[in-house]
């Protein structure tokens, strides 16, 4: 093909781009513009009255300074409405509560699904302490097939870890004790949801509006598709929860 016949084809499939991501952005505008149903706190919270995650004390640390959680009838309510476990809905809405910036549970449901189905993936079942029975293990980076070429430290290819899929390098930055035990753990959901709250907010954008949504999640995965199947499980939470 001649450079006089590429050039039209390029601008085409720029403007298709474009058009596909601020289709993506207005998309998710509903998610970033339909409140949360609101998280209702537990008994450790004085003010038992419900409240949305912008009016709970919030820290920006890698370790969860604030031990308020989600109330349990609250989640057995939603776990109900949603389909989402009673323990991955506990991580995702504590995650929610205590995260440095307005992030909404049904966001970080819609991660947890398309990574792992909510630390459930091959029919593993969730432990009470957050953790699946096996640990989840993404699929070798060593750039064959759809992969990217990613080495780990030991000179080897690194693997995503966990429910919410971290990688090992991104782990090291953004890891976080999510539940105040002490360790930070990608295993476990509870630290796994709460450091992917830390790493969307630190986009800096604005997860309220729908270009905002979109750049953040694209950050977490850099790919349309992804964002896409996100949307798509974190509305239809949001749906089945109003």
């Amino acid at each position: 093909m001649t450079s006089a016949r590429r050039l039209p084809v390029l601008v085409a499939g720029l403007v298709v781009g474009l058009a596909l991501l601020a289709g993506l952005a207005l998309a998710a505008y509903a998610v970033g513009h339909r409140p949360d149903p609101a998280l209702e706190l537990g008994p450790v919270q004085p003010a038992a009255a419900p409240a949305t995650s912008t009016e709970v004390p919030r820290s920006p640390t890698s370790r969860r300074q604030a031990t308020t959680r989600v109330s349990p009838a609250w989640v057995t309510t939603y776990a109900a409405r949603t389909g989402i476990g009673a323990r991955a809905l506990t991580a995702y809405a504590d995650a929610a509560l205590h995260a440095p910036c307005t992030v909404g549970w049904t966001t970080l449901a819609g991660i947890g699904w398309v990574e792992s189905g909510h630390g459930t993936v091959d029919g593993r079942p969730l432990r009470s302490d957050g953790r699946p029975v096996a640990p989840i293990l993404g699929p070798v980076l060593d750039g064959r097939g759809k992969v990217a070429a990613i080495p780990d430290d030991e000179g080897g290819w690194a693997r995503a870890e966990g429910p919410m899929q971290f990688l090992p390098s991104t782990w090291e930055e953004w890891g976080s004790d999510g539940d105040g035990d002490g360790v930070a753990d990608p295993e476990d959901l509870d630290d796994a949801a709460y450091s992917t709250a830390r790493y969307l907010c630190a986009s800096g954008v604005d997860l309220g509006t729908g270009e905002g949504w979109t750049a953040a999640v694209l950050s977490y995965n850099h790919s349309e598709d992804y964002v896409r199947a996100v949307y798509d499980a974190a509305t239809t939470y949001a749906d089945r929860a109003s």
